[in-house]
């Protein structure tokens, strides 16, 4: 309809002033500005309501947040929008899945910093086409050759290591790590991978809302009294923004100090951070400061390339690194609950929780008791993700009731992170996970080079016969675990749950969400979680208190129905505290002879996925 018929067909009363009359209008009376509601800040409770859900979907799982997206030629999912775009650039340019790896990786620590950074260790699971096999790679730094354990233990609390400061700094893996990965994998040339890191170092990027909450809460935190930290101006000059507090949601971060050292890494490859001016830098760092990380640690120190551990799940293939991480603790629950009828037990009912938590304290008790460095210990793995050891420990699991005491089998005789996925037009996929540890790291930033050290070694034991004890030149137990299922020779999923011990809790919820309750990619990740915290056995981190079951925390998703039932059970019930994880994941799909990637990104951050 044209404007003249519309005007003819409305009531003249309807009508504006200059529809209706032929004299000018009178101005109206300058209006003051709509009074608006304060702003939303990030950590803000005042829209916290239980009886107050998201919006209706009218596809799809009921509480997914949105559905996964899709692309022919590549995915990557990351914790920072700008970081996947940078990995989408470097496939475009046609680089492969591992340079989209490591440019993603690069902004993240700039991005990101809350959870890793070229101060940290990394690992990773590379999906190769070309071989159709499953390649591990441990990036992790060994503690300082000069730091012994007599010293060590005069620094600890509670029988602890502290979670700060010099004697939890290992040697940081990444950069070496991405080495590696680029010799073997790389197409684009190294210096091209740090294009996006730089620039966005130099001109500044606004911070998203959790990422500002949590640099803000670290920052709080080291600047507290009796940290132990030996000293923390250069992490306030570099993360502290113009009032030391850190930024707020919005507000651009700048990092020129890091642009730097990442230019000095685009022209001299690994070897400028672990023998030349960087590693120079790290030295006399540490020895102003009274620590005992070394030049002679770093050139030492090399990525290893090892082969992932395998179980089948409801027939696929689910695997997970050794070394010295917990990635087996994923494949031990699996085990344990493939014994029962989980789809039969309800979706997100009470039995279907009970039985994957009680699966989690039997293996996690495994994990404090033999998981450790290979090079110094003699951890069992094979017998410890058997299924005849699984069908044991699934016999000791009641339905009705919680088990107690719970014990580590008898073997035979003889924190915060970042993970990303990111997959190419050749079938390359890369599950990596990457960290600083606990918080931003040790709080200590070495003069001028932008990013903070590792505080991981705080999870050494220091208790005499145990595998996991501290000893100079040793890799500390590490949590971060990058995730991967495969059906045959044919890539499934590249996926990943970020978080301390909740790692292999929440990879056990997305692979359990996926094959045994037929949930979509998105709607796995969005599921309500539970988490549980505490373990007659300590690794170093567990919370103290929690008592001899210690405490299940579930999300407010969880049904209430649900909620009341597993405390009849006996658990104790926990409020959410936001430490469920943050997931991404890439899912390979075949529409005839065609590979299509499906991504999708957690909703309880900062992140998202990109296909094209």
């Amino acid at each position: 309809m044209r404007r003249r018929t519309l005007l003819a067909a409305v009531p003249a009363a309807l009508l504006p002033a200059a529809a209706s009359a032929q004299a000018p209008a009178a101005k109206p009376a300058p209006k003051s500005p709509p009074k608006l509601p304060p702003r939303w800040e990030a950590g803000a409770d005042r829209f916290v309501r239980p009886d107050v859900h998201s919006g209706d979907r009218p596809v799809g799982a009921s509480f997914a947040s949105r559905t996964a997206v899709y692309g022919l030629s590549g995915a990557v999912g990351t914790a920072h929008p700008l970081a996947t775009q940078a990995g989408i650039d470097m496939l475009r340019r046609g680089g492969s899945a591992v340079d989209a790896a490591i440019a993603t990786n690069a902004c993240l620590g700039l991005l990101e910093p809350t959870a890793n950074g070229i101060g940290g260790d990394a690992y990773a699971m590379i999906w190769d086409p070309k071989v159709k096999k499953l390649v591990g790679l441990a990036g992790s730094g060994k503690s300082p050759r000069a730091l012994d354990l007599a010293t060590v233990r005069s620094r600890a609390r509670n029988g602890v290591l502290p979670p700060y400061g010099a004697v939890t700094v290992s040697v940081p893996g990444t950069v070496d790590a991405w080495w590696a990965m680029h010799q073997r994998y790389g197409k684009l040339p190294w210096k091209e991978l740090f294009d996006p890191v730089i620039e966005h170092a130099e001109a500044g990027a606004p911070v998203p809302d959790l990422i500002a909450y949590y640099m803000r809460r670290s920052l709080a935190n080291f600047r507290a009294p009796g940290r132990g930290i030996e000293e923390v101006d250069n992490a306030l000059r570099t993360y502290g923004m113009a009032d030391g507090q850190g930024p707020r949601a919005g507000q651009v971060f700048r990092n020129p100090d890091l642009a730097r050292t990442f230019r000095l890494i685009a022209e001299g490859g690994r070897d400028v951070f672990y023998d030349g001016e960087i590693a120079a830098t790290i030295d006399a760092y540490f020895r102003r400061i009274g620590g005992w990380l070394r030049r002679e640690d770093l050139a030492a120190h090399r990525a290893e390339w090892i082969e992932p551990h395998r179980i089948s799940y409801r027939g696929t293939d689910v695997y997970a690194l050794g070394a010295n991480t917990q990635g087996i603790a994923t494949l031990q629950m699996l085990g344990i609950l493939e014994q029962f009828d989980l789809q039969g037990a309800g979706f997100q009912s009470a039995l279907s929780i009970h039985l994957q938590a009680e699966a989690k304290r039997l293996a996690y008790e495994d994990r404090s008791r033999y998981y450790a460095d290979p090079h110094f210990a003699d951890v069992p793995v094979e017998w410890l993700i058997s299924k005849d050891y699984a069908a044991q420990r699934a016999k000791l699991i009641r339905p009705d009731r919680l088990l107690t005491p719970v014990y580590p089998g008898q073997a035979p005789s003889r924190g915060d992170t970042t993970y990303f996925s990111c997959a190419d037009k050749d079938g390359m996929m890369v599950s990596m996970i990457q960290s600083n540890f606990r918080g931003m790291g040790s709080g200590l930033v070495a003069d001028g080079l932008g990013f903070m050290f590792q505080d991981r070694g705080q999870l050494f034991s220091l208790a005499d016969g145990h595998p996991n004890i501290y000893a100079p030149g040793k890799r500390p137990f590490q949590t971060i675990i990058p995730g991967f299922a495969a059906r045959g020779d044919t890539p499934w999923l590249s996926f990943g749950v970020m978080g301390g011990d909740m790692q292999p809790q929440g990879q056990a919820q997305i692979v359990v969400g996926s094959l045994d309750y037929g949930l979509d990619i998105q709607a796995a990740g969005d599921s309500p979680r539970w988490h549980h915290e505490g373990s007659s056995q300590s690794m170093g981190e567990d919370a103290p208190g929690l008592g001899p079951t210690g405490l299940l925390r579930l999300e407010s998703g969880v049904p209430a129905a649900t909620r009341a039932a597993l405390a009849e059970m006996g658990w104790t019930i926990g409020d959410p505290d936001g430490g469920f994880g943050r997931y991404q994941c890439v899912e390979q799909r075949m529409d005839g002879d065609t590979r299509v990637y499906a991504a999708a990104s957690e909703m309880r951050a900062d992140g998202c996925a990109l296909a094209y």
